[in-house]
C-alpha cells in the first residue's frame, strides 16, 4: 500500500505565489513507537509540517536553483526539498526515517515535482560518497544539547567551499549552541530576524542561521 497505508490527509501551504499540497498522516501521536523511543529517542516529528520548514521553503522559493544542488537534512515530509526542486535545484532529501522519505516521494509525485532523490541518512555516520552541495539546509532539527555540534560538523562535511547553509529554528533554547559550534568548526554564521510564515498571525517566530566558509 505504500504511504497510502496512513490514509494521508492533504494540507495546502502557500509558498511564494504557488501552493504546495502536503499529504501527511492524520494523527502523529498514533505513530509513536515506545520501543523505538527508548532505543534511540525516535519521535515521529516527520509526520507534520512545522513553521520552520515553511519559512525555509519561502526563502528557497525566491532563489534560482538552476545548475545548483541542495541537500536537506532531517527533511521530514520534505516541504523545503519539494519547493527547492520546483525552483530548479537538484535535490537530495535525507532523513533518519525511511517512512518520512516515503512521504517525500509520495508528495513529490502528487505535486508533479521532479529533480529530487531521497536518502536515509544518519548524521552520526555519514557515507563517504555523499559529496558536497551548493546549499545544505535543515528545518527544526535542534532538539537536544548535542545536536548543534553534530549539525555543524555535518554542514562542514557536506557544504561546498562557496556554498550556503541555512538552518531554520523556532528560536528554541537548544539552538543557541549552533552558531558557536559552527564558528568553532571554522565557518561564518549570521542570523536573520525571526519571523512567522507569511500570512501567519500566531505560532512561533522562526530564525534562519546562514552558514558560509569565510572568504
Amino acid at each position: 500500500m505504500g504511504f497510502d497505508r496512513f490514509e494521508p490527509v492533504e494540507r495546502r501551504i502557500d509558498v511564494g505565489d504557488r501552493p504546495v499540497s502536503i499529504w501527511r498522516p492524520p494523527d502523529m501521536e498514533s505513530l509513536i513507537d515506545l520501543a523505538a523511543f527508548e532505543a534511540d529517542e525516535r519521535i515521529p516529528y516527520w509526520a507534520d509540517v512545522w513553521e520552520s520548514a515553511i519559512v525555509l521553503a519561502e526563502d528557497l522559493a525566491a532563489m534560482d536553483g538552476a545548475g545548483k544542488n541542495l541537500l536537506e537534512l532531517g527533511c521530514g515530509l520534505g516541504l523545503p526539498s519539494l519547493v527547492a526542486a520546483r525552483a530548479g535545484f537538484t535535490v537530495t532529501a535525507t532523513d533518519y526515517e525511511e517512512t518520512a522519505l516515503e512521504g517525500v516521494r509520495y508528495n513529490a509525485e502528487r505535486n508533479r515535482i521532479g529533480g529530487l532523490r531521497t536518502l536515509v541518512l544518519d548524521w552520526r555516520n555519514l557515507p563517504d560518497d555523499l559529496g558536497t552541495f551548493d546549499l545544505v539546509v535543515a528545518a527544526d532539527v535542534l532538539y537536544e544539547t548535542h545536536h548543534p555540534a553534530v549539525l555543524a560538523a555535518t554542514i562542514l562535511r557536506t557544504l561546498a567551499p562557496s556554498g550556503l547553509g541555512l538552518v531554520a529554528d523556532p528560536c528554541r533554547a537548544k539552538a543557541a549552541g549552533f552558531a558557536p559550534a559552527a564558528r568553532a568548526a571554522g565557518m561564518a554564521v549570521s542570523k536573520t530576524r525571526a519571523r512567522r510564515p507569511h500570512g501567519a498571525t500566531e505560532g512561533p517566530h522562526v530564525e534562519i542561521h546562514r552558514v558560509t566558509f569565510p572568504g
